[in-house]
């Protein structure tokens, strides 16, 4: 026994979970009497919603399909080896919940040279090899057909990706060596890097096709049937495949140097996996595999070994378990049916709610606002956005003019509401207007209707107060843009009952949105410590730290944006609103910046300019700006505004504002787009020491989202 064998027989120990991936060897003629073929199919099952993946017994199974078929090859009794999926999927990786309990560096070092061992066979046999990507690829399923002669992929594919960076690994059975050896340094960079970190962007067939990845695309239908045609046709020699010489000089530093600016963009040197498969990438230059794949076996390593991947797959675990089991949520068989929609408000976030509801319920939905030129706008917004996803071809004709015809307009709430079942409002964020829109929607609406609120920081309950059912209302928070960001606070108000609140739940289900139940309390999860995150930062800023000092300080996070850059898009007057309201909750922990308010005044919409295509301090936001004297490093900013975060997330558990530390990640991650390597928050606060200098303690328990002890 090698002593790579030994190492994974160690690792596969720790792996008692595993689902075993199954590699069943059949035979059968190809067409046109090109010769007898072996066919090595994937599967862990019956069950085709769970993907198939690889740990250490699976990577067993496969290397014996492999010990098979090379002898056969060997002997002349086979031409060629073709390697494919069950129905919807092909292979989607390693193994990741054995993954993340390995203790050892030997053990996370075996499952890299484990991987590479036994697909580097399929690229080692005496007869070309085929893989047919039938379905979603992602991982270490799409490295396998890397190893692989020919790659076929279906027009119906719908996930290929290589997502370890996402992560916090590197594709490290063979990808950051070999991709970029077959299409060119630059598009593998896209693949591994860009597409990673761009919230792990998946490719489609075609997009496989057109990258190179694979040389031929057929149909999914018969997808398998055509790929056996096209390779009889290979081995026959009917069928030549050529592919572009892939670029060795500048271009390659070229393409290196363009995946560490996206890196530096993204994660500001926060995260070592980019860095780490960049430098594979950079060395795989000279074509030398082999040495590709030692280093990519150490990195793979030392990855496993550290936080980031840990956190990264805390965060997975978050978006993909927990955020379809909402804790705290009543039983989904109190939901009453939701049949018709109604929204109060026309304007943009009005309309994108309108829009949202129409697609994903495909029930009428009514707008109404306060004038004839605002409903006709909101309902055309509508009609404008079915426009585009039929012309992208996302829906057909038919389905466009359907969803159409469902939206409607009218000045006239009792006309628009009276049979509606859930009603949103999206109104000017101000207690009195809100409770005088639910008077008048109560007053026509039936008596079973939820009514639903967008507010991002006013109180459900207040809100509720002065109705004859406040039973019936229940925060429903979406984050901008409403298509893009996934999370919902669903807001349980002091008299909210289960059957309105598991409606709310079931609605946002159908929305397909990441719904987490939060109390009533001010500015509930995301805006609360975003808030508190920003409010520190101006702190900082209005006591005299220039403001290249105060963003800088906090880049180690590697967030997706500095905090004047979110502050920008959320809109510097809404900033300004939320911390009003959480000044009046907390004073003592929450200020109100005279800058910032200075800032919404002169009606400026950031505190930058872009006019070199980079952001530079707008200079009348300059001379807006009243300092005082007490000017921190970046260290120290960063120190005092982490020390806040930890403080009042320690405190928002207290209040139960949340049920757990997991629901806070769960809606940073999904709200905020907080980073994957983090974990969301708490990991990160853990991992650097502060939420025990804070608080006294950890808000996660030793190894959940780090190596375990």
């Amino acid at each position: 026994m090698s002593t790579t064998a030994e190492l994974l027989k160690g690792a596969a120990e720790l792996f008692p979970d595993e689902v075993v991936t199954s590699a069943h060897v059949r035979h059968l003629d190809l067409p046109s009497g090109a010769g007898r073929f072996a066919l090595i199919t994937l599967d862990n099952g019956f069950d085709h919603t769970k993907p198939t993946t690889f740990g250490p017994a699976s990577l067993a199974n496969l290397g014996l399909a492999i010990d098979q078929v090379e002898k056969e090859a060997a002997a002349g009794e086979i031409v060629g080896v073709g390697i494919t999926g069950k129905p919807f999927v092909f292979a989607v990786g390693a193994d990741l919940k054995g993954v993340e309990l390995l203790k050892e560096y030997d053990h996370a070092l075996a499952i890299g040279k484990g991987g590479h061992e036994v697909f580097k066979r399929l690229a080692g046999l005496a007869v070309p090899t085929f893989a047919y990507y039938n379905g979603a690829a992602m991982g270490g399923g799409v490295e396998v057909g890397l190893h692989c002669t020919y790659r076929t992929v279906s027009k119906a594919l719908p996930a290929f990706s290589l997502p370890e960076v996402f992560l916090g690994l590197v594709p490290g059975w063979g990808g950051c060596t070999l991709l970029p050896n077959l299409i060119g340094a630059d598009k593998a960079v896209s693949v591994i890097v860009e597409n990673s970190l761009n919230q792990n962007k998946q490719l489609k067939g075609q997009q496989v096709f057109d990258l190179g990845i694979a040389d031929a695309l057929f149909e999914g239908a018969d997808f398998l049937e055509q790929s056996l045609i096209w390779t009889a046709n290979v081995l026959k020699g009917d069928v030549t495949v050529e592919r572009p010489v892939v670029d060795r000089g500048e271009a390659w530093d070229q393409a290196v140097a363009r995946g560490r600016f996206v890196a530096d963009s993204k994660v500001h040197g926060a995260a070592p996996a980019a860095y780490r498969a960049l430098d594979i990438i950079a060395a795989a230059k000279n074509g030398d595999l082999q040495q590709g794949y030692d280093a990519e076996d150490t990195a793979l390593a030392d990855l496993i070994m550290g936080g980031e991947l840990r956190a990264g797959i805390y965060a997975f675990n978050l978006v993909q378990k927990r955020g379809k089991r909402p804790a705290g949520a009543p039983d989904k068989n109190l939901a009453r049916p939701v049949t018709k929609v109604g929204v109060v408000g026309a304007g943009l976030m009005a309309s994108q709610l309108a829009l949202l509801f129409l697609r994903r319920l495909e029930v009428p939905v009514v707008l109404t606002d306060i004038d004839q030129e605002r409903v006709d706008k909101g309902v055309g917004y509508v009609h404008a956005e079915i426009e585009k996803l039929l012309g992208k071809g996302r829906i057909n004709q038919d389905k466009a003019n359907r969803l159409k015809a469902l939206v409607t307009g009218v000045l006239d709430k009792a006309e628009g509401f009276a049979d509606a079942d859930f009603v949103i409002e999206a109104v000017f964020e101000e207690i009195g207007v809100k409770q005088q829109v639910f008077a008048e929607v109560e007053a026509v609406a039936p008596a079973h209707a939820i009514l639903a609120t967008n507010t991002s920081s006013l109180s459900v309950s207040e809100m509720a107060s002065k109705l004859q059912h406040p039973e019936r209302v229940v925060g429903f928070h979406f984050f901008n843009p409403v298509a893009v960001l996934p999370l919902l606070e669903i807001v349980r108000g002091e008299q909210t009952d289960d059957a309105s609140l598991a409606t709310a739940f079931a609605v946002a289900k159908k929305l397909k949105k990441t719904a987490v139940l939060t109390k009533d309390a001010p500015a509930f999860v995301v805006n609360r410590i975003l808030t508190r995150f920003m409010g520190e930062v101006q702190n900082v800023i209005d006591e005299g730290t220039p403001v290249e000092v105060a963003e800088k300080g906090v880049e180690p996070l590697g967030l997706p944006m500095s905090p004047l850059v979110l502050l920008e898009l959320v809109g510097p007057a809404i900033g300004l609103h939320v911390s009003e309201t959480l000044n009046r909750a907390f004073p003592d922990r929450f200020t109100v910046s005279p800058n910032l308010k200075a800032v919404v005044e002169a009606g400026k919409r950031g505190f930058y300019v872009y006019d070199s295509g980079k952001p530079e301090l707008d200079p009348e936001v300059a001379a807006l700006l009243k300092q005082g004297d007490t000017v921190l490093t970046e260290e120290q900013v960063r120190a005092r505004v982490l020390d806040a975060v930890a403080q009042e997330i320690g405190l928002m558990l207290d209040e139960g504002v949340v049920a757990e530390a997991q629901d806070i990640d769960l809606c940073l991650i999904t709200g905020a787009g907080w980073p994957f390597h983090l974990g969301g928050i708490t990991p990160y606060l853990d991992r650097e020491g502060v939420s025990e200098r804070v608080n006294g303690k950890r808000f996660l328990a030793p190894g959940t989202a780090s190596v375990p002890a």
